[in-house]
């Protein structure tokens, strides 16, 4: 039998990290306490594919996290001047993130630490450059070529992604609204293109603001993990991050493991 995953949450509540919102040092799960559910995201750095994107799933289903009376923290890589810039971009609150600048919550909690191929005579930075570049060819990060080949060709089992009349900008391209993609087989489902235009915006912004996304780019590997918590605080979902673009077990609908809890019965706190 695989041994149940160790409860991390006495580690959360006692981790404090800078808030991004005030600059001040705190505890990463103040104001959680009567949450009836607690889910905490380790992401990697806030100029990551995966951090940005998880941010935006996380505002598209506000409601479902609303329903189910999840309250969110999360924690990412970088500084509060990363921060501030990754809230702006993705809407993500200010007040629920925190930031580490030398991922050493993400060391404590045992999570991938990205392929760690070591050649003499590069610097931290370099090594990191490096075997960033390969995971992004799928060494040491099993999933990353087939997930970025979905956000091409569409998928049929993920959803519509951009609205009709939304209109996006992804540098280089001009603005494309959201009926284009009808061109390549209809609504209703993540059309051919769709997902891969989104994620061209996402690295349009990381790359447009690289200074300030990654103050130090030797923990650009470092992969994050989610943890989602009962009222009890008893561990009730976790995943740990493998690769690229492996945020989620199910990265057609990264959030589906909302979909087996009850409706809850109290309000999500801030």
């Amino acid at each position: 039998m695989t041994p149940a995953p160790i409860n991390p949450y006495p580690l959360l509540q006692a981790c404090q990290r800078q808030r991004v919102s005030d600059g001040a040092i705190a505890p990463i799960l103040t104001g959680t306490e009567t949450a009836d559910r607690l889910l905490v995201l380790i992401w990697p750095q806030l100029g990551d594919f995966d951090s940005l994107e998880y941010a935006q799933w996380l505002q598209r289903q506000q409601a479902e996290l609303q329903a189910a009376g999840i309250t969110v923290r999360a924690v990412g890589i970088g500084d509060r001047d990363s921060g501030q810039r990754f809230c702006e971009f993705t809407g993500f609150p200010a007040d629920q993130l925190f930031v580490d600048p030398t991922a050493s919550l993400h060391q404590e909690l045992e999570l991938y630490p990205g392929l760690q191929l070591t050649i003499p005579g590069l610097s931290p930075a370099a090594k990191a450059w490096l075997n960033l570049l390969l995971m992004c060819a799928g060494i040491g990060s099993p999933g990353t070529l087939a997930e970025v080949f979905r956000g091409y060709r569409g998928d049929r089992t993920a959803p519509q992604l951009i609205g009709a009349e939304e209109s996006v900008q992804a540098f280089p391209l001009p603005p494309i609204k959201g009926n284009f993609f009808n061109l390549a087989g209809g609504s209703g489902f993540q059309r051919p293109m769709e997902l891969a235009t989104l994620r061209l915006r996402n690295m349009a912004e990381s790359l447009g603001h690289w200074r300030t996304y990654v103050p130090d780019a030797s923990y650009m590997t470092q992969r994050g993990g989610t943890f989602l918590f009962d009222r009890d605080r008893q561990l009730i979902y976790e995943h740990r991050d493998r690769g690229i673009l492996g945020f989620s077990a199910t990265m057609n609908r990264p959030l589906s493991f909302l979909e087996a809890l009850p409706t809850a019965s109290a309000t999500p706190v801030a």
